[in-house]
């Protein structure tokens, strides 16, 4: 009997990155938060999940509007207020994102190195 990782490591690894990609999306907003006609961006994570986990019948295909082949779809974000300018990035509403993000992220990084000490435990016999 083999050991699969995908099975014993679960989602956390797919999670992981797209938490990643999700940092890059949401640093960009807060970068171009002062630039005329920006459209703030981020993607839609249980949907990019259910997508990027091994065996989703769309994973590794190029799709229409990502950034690269198997990247998550980027959505516009639905600005809470008008500007004159254009840009709909709000910085609080950017800085909360990114800060969830982020615990998320670690939530994800401990969950696997739980994972991985257990496996650890698992295979030198010290359960």
């Amino acid at each position: 009997m083999g050991l699969s990782f995908e099975k014993a490591l679960g989602v956390h690894p797919a999670a992981l990155k797209l938490r990643a990609e999700r940092t890059k999306i949401i640093a960009s907003n807060i970068a171009n938060g002062s630039t005329p006609g920006y459209q703030a961006r981020d993607i839609d994570f249980r949907a990019s999940l259910q997508q990027a986990m091994p065996g989703a019948a769309t994973a590794g295909t190029v799709i229409p509007g990502s950034l690269s082949a198997g990247s998550p779809d980027l959505l516009y974000r639905l600005p809470t207020r008008a500007s004159q300018d254009g840009n709909t990035v709000v910085l609080g509403t950017e800085q909360a994102e990114f800060s969830q993000n982020t615990i998320d992220f670690q939530t994800s990084l401990r969950f696997l190195n739980m994972k991985f000490k257990g496996l650890q435990a698992a295979i030198t016999g010290n359960v």
